[in-house]
């Protein structure tokens, strides 16, 4: 199935070259002399007056109230790795492609060549007069967390960060179903598998819901207060995480009623999986090659299964979140993104699903939802 996927996106990639097109709106066709005076010279010359006394016109006289950069530097792209920023354009060319056809978002891809923070950090700050938001993607860890950490603070538009924050908005939203169904509350003890970018946004944000009893593991096991050689951002976990003070391996992690793996094929030990309280919830994330495949959940007789592809069911995906909540980023002049109005995305994604549909596999509605960027939009309204 996958390899039939890869050999017809590869043929359709050859055929578009390229997914995007910039194209006028309704009124901006230059058909004659006059629309090529009012549109470009000497016409224009007006709102570039009017911007120069004011630059807040420019949010009502150019694109940039409606539009997003998609800045990556290619260093870590979905499960493929540092594959550089030209091998990283086509995901960003899809992340701008879904944006405007489910959010009217115009979303423009920007691949560059850096290697630094410090060059990251200053090539968007560089492009920020044109933007009312910056969309962060597939930068590797830990240098993502500075990069988004400074931007945030340097800006004057929001940054989001969607591996931390748009993973962490939709499996909370998956979760908030999924309790409902299984009855487990915030007192539920999870397991998070990676503590890279998504599992260091899922932790942060299920923290903030009120979920207190996760333990978080890296490659050498639980991360916890007092563990050797932690990196910053792993020391902030270890801050929030781990009450029983566990030590282990997550082979030894049991007991678990919510296990989320956000790390590679391979990295869920089954051992951990049936020794589980029932029913149980696992949300497998990793992308292309999801840690668990469909059949080995149904073997291991998991109650409630997610994961972040499209051909299973329980599709917890970026998707569902980033086109509702970047719109709601623009149309609101958001300057900071908070802890509160990530909640409320998550809550509006959820309540998207009538409960009359809500089922052990069926538990976040489609990306297809036509009401689902205006239920976040509305949700985070208040939350601002």
């Amino acid at each position: 199935m996958a390899s039939n996927y890869n050999e017809k996106s590869l043929e359709l990639h050859k055929k578009l070259k390229g997914k995007l097109s910039i194209a006028p709106k309704d009124g901006g066709t230059i058909k004659n002399i006059d629309d090529l005076s009012l549109l470009y010279t000497p016409g224009v010359a007006e709102p570039c007056r009017q911007i120069a006394k004011d630059k807040k016109l420019v949010y009502d006289l150019t694109i940039k109230h409606n539009a997003v950069a998609i800045v990556s530097d290619g260093s870590r792209v979905l499960g493929l790795g540092n594959i550089g920023p030209e091998a990283a354009l086509p995901v960003m060319e899809g992340k701008a492609l879904i944006m405007q056809q489910f959010a009217g978002i115009d979303a423009f891809p920007i691949c560059m060549n850096t290697k630094t923070a410090e060059e990251f950090v200053n090539a968007v700050k560089a492009i920020e007069p044109t933007f009312g938001a910056i969309n962060l993607e597939d930068v590797e860890t830990p240098k993502i967390f500075e990069i988004e950490k400074r931007l945030t603070e340097e800006l004057n538009i929001p940054v989001f960060h969607d591996d931390q924050h748009g993973t962490a908005i939709v499996v909370l939203a998956g979760l908030i179903n999924a309790m409902k169904l299984t009855k487990k509350g915030k007192d539920s003890k999870i397991g998070i598998i990676g503590a890279g970018a998504a599992g260091y946004g899922i932790v942060r944000l299920l923290y903030a819901y009120g979920m207190k009893n996760i333990t978080v593991f890296d490659s050498l096991g639980a991360i916890y207060s007092g563990r050797s050689n932690l990196e910053e951002y792993k020391n902030a976990i270890a801050e929030l995480t781990n009450p029983d003070k566990f030590t282990g391996k997550i082979n030894e992690f049991k007991n678990a009623d919510i296990i989320i793996s956000a790390s590679s094929p391979g990295a869920l030990p089954v051992e951990t999986i049936k020794s589980m309280n029932k029913p149980n919830i696992v949300f497998t994330l990793a992308n292309p090659v999801s840690e668990l495949s469909l059949e080995q959940a149904r073997e291991l007789k998991i109650d409630i299964f997610g994961t972040g592809r499209s051909d299973y069911p329980n599709q917890v995906n970026n998707s569902l979140c980033f086109p509702g909540f970047l719109r709601a980023l623009l149309d609101l002049r958001v300057k900071r993104i908070t802890d509160k109005m990530k909640i409320a995305a998550a809550e509006a994604i959820a309540a998207s699903l009538p409960e009359s549909k809500l089922s052990k596999e069926k538990i976040v509605p489609d990306a297809f939802e036509p009401s689902l960027a205006g239920n976040i939009k509305s949700r985070v309204a208040k939350a601002v």
